[in-house]
């Protein structure tokens, strides 16, 4: 059995929204509506990319689940500070796929020089609070009825993770593209694979 994690790439998009469609449609877990098609995932993956990680676990070619970075709020001095978002295929949840995913994503995340991420739940969501509690994100607040999905107000709670300690004059993060180049990418990408259990 191959298993890797890697960079996604927009041959990935059918079987991401594959994943991602009944999250949308069925759980409060995301806060869109309508679930993206391919090609709207084939574009986000091409956004992303520009200067965040997007990684999906593959194995034997199929896509076990996927986590990448985003932009925290569009104003400069955030940009130190990352969201994150991770989501596993079901017939592969309770297999480490999340944690893995999410300990290669923060070591690229390192490596380009961010300092925080956040990741946002929709409540309740235990599974999540203890993936994110797990790999050291500590609750820093409840923002309380801040979307309606599924006929419910839903409340989020925001967990924080330092990346590292906080430099006194930080440079730019850099784009995940030019960290790409690097001969040792590809060992950051493996730091989560002894995490799966498949």
């Amino acid at each position: 059995m191959h298993t890797t994690i890697r960079l996604a790439s927009i041959a990935d998009a059918p079987q991401i929204c594959e994943i991602y469609r009944p999250i949308v449609r069925d759980t409060a877990i995301s806060f869109e509506q309508a679930a993206p098609d391919a090609n709207e995932i084939a574009a986000r993956i091409t956004q992303t990319l520009k200067q965040y990680p997007w990684l999906v676990c593959d194995i034997n070619r199929q896509i076990a689940g996927y986590a990448y970075g985003s932009s925290f709020r569009s104003r400069s001095a955030y940009q130190w500070t990352v969201e994150t978002t991770v989501y596993v295929h079901p017939d592969y949840q309770r297999r480490g796929i999340s944690r893995a995913l999410y300990t290669s994503l923060i070591a690229v995340l390192r490596q380009q020089g961010y300092c925080n991420a956040i990741g946002v739940i929709a409540l309740p969501n235990d599974s999540s609070i203890g993936a994110h509690e797990t790999l050291g994100f500590r609750k820093i607040g409840i923002f309380e009825n801040m979307g309606y999905k599924l006929n419910e107000w839903r409340d989020t709670g925001w967990w924080q993770l330092e990346l590292r300690p906080m430099p006194a004059e930080p440079q730019p993060p850099r784009p995940v593209m030019s960290l790409a180049r690097q001969a040792d990418f590809k060992t950051l990408l493996r730091v989560g694979l002894p995490l799966i259990n498949v």
